[in-house]
Formats: structure tokens, C-alpha cells, sequence
């Protein structure tokens, strides 16, 4: 394919000036970019004075302009991946066409740069491995699942949800997780940026003070290994998972597995419960 190549560049979530010089240099050099939106892109690219042609990929787009992106590498073409903002295929479109481009054997270069995820996770002082878990489920009963394995886990979990959807998956959590801390960080690099600490409950009093919340990145601690976990906790997490059609015996192994707890004292609950 010639000099055929895609670039991935992370672009700003919030402040413009967090776009790296590297990001500009090779969106001055590209022949193409391909986007989310391509009114918000052009936005940035005026902002910075560059013109470049802009193919518009959105999620539910993403498989029919992958051809259409492979068309123009098969001329040699050098073509850039954008999202509104943060880094493609981060819970952002480009995974399917960077797969692609990977079976194809065109080189694909990953550009570092601004991430709400990374960006939270340094912001909050939640110190530990993490789970990132994308966008929060929408459906309820995949939302008491996630949940309900937050609460038995050591890791922090990390996921991204809308600010009209915030409050009612803090109400989930407030069953689940009681004084777990939580981190809310809310209008990352913008003017009003804020990092909210607290148990889901007072979460969402706090939330409640504002008149708009903004784009929020939420961090859940992870359950600390001196801690010694409530065996209700479990008992919640192992009904999810009886509810969502496992077998006792893989209910079994994945909380051993989850919790640390002894197996037969899992095994003993999950006699008493049914």
C-alpha cells in the first residue's frame, strides 16, 4: 500500500490547549481525517488553521466507512482517526477500523494524549489496579450486575456515564456498595472542573446543589484486603448471578475467585439461599 498509514489522535475533552504538538503536526500532514462528527472537528481544525478533508465515521456508521477508509489507503492515502474528544477507540468509535487495518497489515500509529479515563484515575488519588467498564449499562438488570461485582472486588472500577443518567445509577450503587468511596469527576478540563469524594449517598447530595452536572467520569474504590467483606454483600452479588442463569457451581468459583473468601463458606451460603 505504498506509504498507506493511519494515525490515532487523541483530541481535547475540554481545554483546546491539551492537544499535543505532535497531534497538530500530523494532522497537518495527513491526507485525510476520519470523525466523529465532523462539525466539532472543524471546529478544532479552524481553531488551529488547518484544512484537511474530513470523512464523518460515528459508531453506527463505522462498518460501511471502514471500506471506504480502505479504499483510500489502497491509493497509498495517510489517514488520521479522530473522535469529538479523548482517544479513539476508548469507549469512542475507531476499534472496529483500527481491527481492521490490523488484519489488513496496514501500520497503524497510536498517538498518547487527553483521556477522561487516565485523566480521572490521576485526579482522584484512588491508588490500585483498575477495571474500565466503558459506559455504564442502561439496562437495570445489567446494571445491579455491574454493581453487585464492584462491591466484592478489590480493583477500582472505572466507567463513564451521562450527566441526565448520574443520579439513578448512584441510587443502584447506594444499595450495593454502602460506604464505599466513590469519585465523581465532573467537566474534566474545563472551567468548572470538579472531583466530588464521598459514599454514593452523599453523592447525591451533593449532586443535587448543582444546576448542571456535566460529562462525568465515575471512580468506585476498590474493597480493601483489610477489610473483612459483609457476607450479605456476597449473598447479593451470588442472587444477581443466579438471576442472569450461572450454574452454583460457576457462582462458586467466580466469587472464591472475586472475594478471596473460603469455598466453603461460599458453598455454605449458597446452600442456605436456594
Amino acid at each position: 500500500m505504498g506509504k498507506a498509514k493511519i494515525y490515532l489522535i487523541p483530541t481535547p475533552i475540554g481545554n483546546l490547549r491539551d492537544i499535543t504538538l505532535r497531534a497538530l503536526d500530523v494532522l497537518q500532514m495527513v491526507d485525510v481525517i476520519v470523525c466523529e462528527d465532523t462539525r466539532h472537528t472543524l471546529k478544532l481544525l479552524r481553531h488551529f488553521g488547518i484544512k484537511k478533508p474530513l470523512i464523518s465515521s460515528e459508531r453506527f456508521s463505522e462498518a460501511k466507512r471502514t471500506e471506504d477508509v480502505f479504499g483510500l489507503l489502497d491509493e497509498g492515502k495517510v489517514v488520521a482517526i479522530v473522535t469529538d474528544a479523548g482517544t479513539p477507540g476508548v469507549s469512542d468509535p475507531g476499534s472496529r477500523l483500527i481491527s481492521a487495518a490490523h488484519e489488513r497489515g496496514v501500520l497503524v500509529e497510536a498517538l498518547p494524549g487527553p483521556c477522561a479515563l487516565t485523566t480521572a484515575l490521576s485526579g482522584s488519588g484512588f491508588d490500585g489496579s483498575f477495571r474500565f467498564v466503558g459506559f455504564f449499562p442502561r439496562e437495570r438488570t445489567l446494571a445491579q450486575k455491574e454493581v453487585a461485582r464492584m462491591a466484592v472486588s478489590e480493583e477500582i472500577t472505572i466507567f463513564y456515564e451521562s450527566p441526565r443518567r448520574i443520579m439513578k445509577t448512584l441510587e443502584c450503587m447506594k444499595e450495593f456498595l454502602g460506604d464505599r468511596k466513590v469519585c465523581i469527576a465532573r467537566e474534566l478540563s474545563k472551567t468548572f472542573e470538579e472531583y466530588l469524594i464521598g459514599t454514593p449517598l452523599d453523592l447525591i447530595d451533593k449532586l443535587e446543589q448543582h444546576l448542571k452536572i456535566g460529562e462525568v467520569t465515575v471512580l468506585v474504590e476498590g474493597l480493601k484486603k483489610e477489610i473483612t467483606l459483609d457476607m450479605s454483600i456476597i449473598e447479593k452479588r451470588a442472587k444477581v448471578l443466579l438471576k442472569d442463569g450461572y450454574s452454583k457451581k460457576d457462582i462458586l468459583d467466580i466469587l472464591v475467585k472475586e472475594t478471596g473468601e473460603a469455598r466453603n463458606k461460599i458453598y455454605k451460603m449458597l446452600i442456605e439461599i436456594g
